[in-house]
This record gives C-alpha cells, sequence and structure tokens, in this order.
C-alpha cells in the first residue's frame, strides 16, 4: 500500500510539473550581441554603454536586459535599429522576466524591458534594438594617479572601448585593433572567440597632440568587432559539388534600396530568395549576367560575358534606421568542392567575420585547416564555426570522410 501510495504521489508531482513546463514562455533568445563601451570624465567612474542587440525568440513582443549589479544605471533610452524611433521600457523585476522568458533564476536581478516595435517574425526573423544608457561602477572604471584604468569582464564576444578626449592607451590585456575616432578619441576593439568572458583592463595617460585628423591610411581602417555580415555553407553531398548557403548583411545607409551579390568566378548561382529580417517579408531579385550587370550601372568591376550577380531590391532604408536582410542561394563549384577517391575536400576564402560550414550527413570531419568550434546538429551533420576578428581573409581547407553504414 506505502508503495502504491508513493508511486501515486510521484505520478502526480510528474504531471504537476510537466503542466509547469507547459505553461512556461519559450526561452528569450538573442543574437547579434555588440556593445561599445565610451569612457566619461576621468574620476567620475562613468561610462555610456550602447548595446546592440537582436530578439529572436518567435512571437516575442518583449527584451530583457539585465541591468549588471554593482553598476548604477541612468540615463536609459532605447530605439528600433530598423526605423530609428524610440522603444518603450520600463525596469522590472525577477518574476516578471522569468515570466517573459528570462531563465536567469537569480530572484535579485533586475531587467530592462523593451517593448519591442513588432512581435519577432516566426519564420526566422528578428528584433534589433539599440539600448543606450549610462554606469557608474568605480570597480570597473577607476584612476590610479595619472592612469585611468577600466578593468571589465566581458561576456558579450563583440566590444569596443573608447578613451576620453584627449588620452593615449599604454596597455590593453586582450589582442584589440586600435582605432582612433573621427573626433581624436582613441579606442580599442576586439572579438573575443573564446567560449569564456574576456577580462579586460586596459589603462591609458593624458597625452598631448592627439587630433580630430583622418588618417592617411583611413581606407584601409574598419572596425572588425562592429562588423555583422555572417554566412552559413550547408554543404551537399560532395559528388554534386553544390552547396546551399544563406548570408545576412545590415544596410545603414538612407535611401539605398539594392543589395549587389557578386557571383564569384567559377561558381553559379541558382534558387536565390531573400527576406527583411525585421518584418519576416521576401524581397524582389534578379539575376544578371554580362552586359546586363553594365547596362544596370551595379558597382561591379572588370565584367566579362561570364560575369554574374544577383540583385535583391528592398524598401529605401529610412533616415536614422537600417535594413537586415537575409538572402538564401544554391551555388556549384566543382573546383572548391569535390571529392577525391573516399575523401570530400573544401577549399575555399572566408572574407567575413564570422562564417560557418555544415558538412553533408553521413560524413566524419577529419582536418580543418583553420580553428573552428565544432558541434554536432540534432539532425546528426557535423557544424564548424569560424571566427576571424582581422581584417583579412582566411583560407579554409577541411576534409571528411564517409561514415560506415
Amino acid at each position: 500500500m506505502r508503495r502504491l501510495l508513493v508511486i501515486v504521489i510521484a505520478a502526480t508531482v510528474t504531471r504537476a510539473a510537466q503542466a509547469q513546463i507547459a505553461h512556461q514562455p519559450p526561452p528569450q533568445t538573442e543574437a547579434d550581441a555588440y556593445t561599445r563601451y565610451e569612457l566619461l570624465a576621468p574620476g567620475s567612474a562613468k561610462f555610456k554603454i550602447i548595446y546592440e542587440v537582436t530578439a529572436t525568440t518567435p512571437g516575442a513582443r518583449y527584451y530583457f536586459n539585465p541591468i549588471r549589479k554593482g553598476s548604477v544605471a541612468s540615463d536609459e533610452s532605447v530605439f528600433d535599429r530598423a526605423t530609428g524611433k524610440p522603444l518603450a521600457f520600463d525596469v522590472v523585476g525577477s518574476a516578471v522576466a522569468q515570466a517573459g522568458g528570462v531563465r536567469n533564476r537569480d530572484t535579485s536581478q533586475t531587467y530592462i524591458r523593451v517593448t519591442l516595435a513588432r512581435p519577432v517574425p516566426a519564420n526566422g526573423g528578428e528584433g534589433r534594438m539599440l539600448i543606450v544608457k549610462t554606469y557608474e561602477d568605480a570597480a570597473s572604471y577607476f584612476v590610479r594617479g595619472d592612469t585611468i584604468v577600466f578593468a571589465r569582464p566581458l561576456g558579450i564576444k563583440r566590444n569596443a572601448v573608447v578613451l576620453p578626449a584627449g588620452y593615449e592607451l599604454i596597455a590593453c590585456n586582450v589582442p584589440s585593433q586600435v582605432l582612433q575616432e573621427p573626433d581624436g578619441r582613441v579606442g580599442i576593439a576586439f572579438w573575443n572567440d573564446a567560449p569564456s568572458e574576456a577580462p579586460l583592463t586596459l589603462r591609458a595617460v593624458p597625452a598631448h597632440g592627439l587630433h580630430a585628423e583622418r588618417s592617411t591610411v583611413q581606407s584601409r581602417l574598419s572596425e572588425r568587432a562592429h562588423q555583422n555580415r555572417e554566412i552559413v555553407y550547408e554543404l551537399r553531398q560532395p559528388e554534386t559539388h553544390a552547396f546551399d548557403l544563406y548570408h545576412d548583411y545590415t544596410e545603414t545607409r538612407a535611401g539605398v534600396s539594392t543589395y549587389v551579390n557578386e557571383v564569384r568566378a567559377g561558381s553559379s548561382v541558382a534558387a536565390p530568395h531573400a527576406r527583411n529580417l525585421d518584418t519576416g517579408d521576401e524581397l524582389k531579385y534578379e539575376i544578371l549576367k554580362g552586359a546586363q550587370i553594365t547596362q544596370a550601372g551595379l558597382p561591379i568591376r572588370d565584367v566579362t560575358p561570364a560575369s554574374e550577380a544577383v540583385v535583391f531590391r528592398f524598401a529605401p532604408v529610412p533616415q536614422d534606421g537600417s535594413t537586415r536582410i537575409r538572402m538564401y542561394e544554391t551555388y556549384t563549384d566543382s573546383v572548391r568542392y569535390t571529392v577525391v577517391g573516399d575523401e570530400l575536400v573544401w577549399d575555399r576564402s572566408f572574407g567575413r567575420p564570422a562564417n560557418a560550414v555544415v558538412l553533408p550527413a553521413g560524413w566524419i570531419l577529419t582536418n580543418s585547416s583553420v580553428p573552428a568550434t565544432v558541434r554536432k546538429l540534432p539532425d546528426g551533420r557535423v557544424r564548424l564555426d569560424f571566427i576571424n576578428p582581422r581584417p583579412d581573409e582566411i583560407a579554409v581547407l577541411i576534409t571528411a570522410r564517409r561514415a560506415a553504414r
């Protein structure tokens, strides 16, 4: 009888737990996070944070941004990156955030709750926002003699820190780009490709001679961490030499309404399509070849009869806004993707900072010439992610062997 009672109680508890799980909202998910820290007056312990982040939970109407413990937040504002218009927000506690999909069980945590401009589209769409706030945190930003110190573990992968005007960088423990701002301030920027936080510590001292002058090599200088072009290659069986890909791009130039994708020489493209990730709307496109490219006035050099380009069209970018698009294509390239004997060979250079390759079903990864993080997807395929924080291309050579049946 006691054993039966235990079974009944256990079953009741299990059903109650299942019911609780069933009523839980989907977990909050996000992507493309980037943080810019602008250090304010030395001795103030204050720094301005400009935080770009994308809500990706399908159907979500809110996004919850945690307020870091030990920091005092002020001067908050939030904007929709698609339109540039302000978004409504308030500060809430842990219970509200958990009810909205946040999985952090720390009941003392507080959050900025952002009301999104529109529910996140269900077909892989996004809700992009810009969160601006000022933190006061004496443990992270302080003065030692004539030296200012910014010491803060950063969990976001893409970051930039801008020094106060008139200060020069003398030490930085995380490999970073050093880039001067148009107004003369000096900044550092980095992409942390490690799985842990970046324990950033930088030091700066007053300097003379820093002016708002354009560098003579300005055309070669760009912040890699702020670039957000991403591409995923999904390889078909190597005998076909074909692979599906999708790549994401954000257009920020007001009035621009087209994106031109030049097909790499030696490749051919098929089945292109695209959509606006902010709205989920499908975009119009056309494939142009040879003389058609020249007649359309596309910005492509050295056009030949074999040249090929895909032109995607979208609504003009609004002033102070931006448009995020995702483009899908199928390529065939018998030179860079092939099979030699029983070995799959992928040999292709990547220029974007974030690239991923998914092996076809039934293949075992054996070599990758460039470091990558590796994981097996739910469908059994192997995915490799490559992060290149430098402003150059990486030559990626991958081989795989067919799994025994």
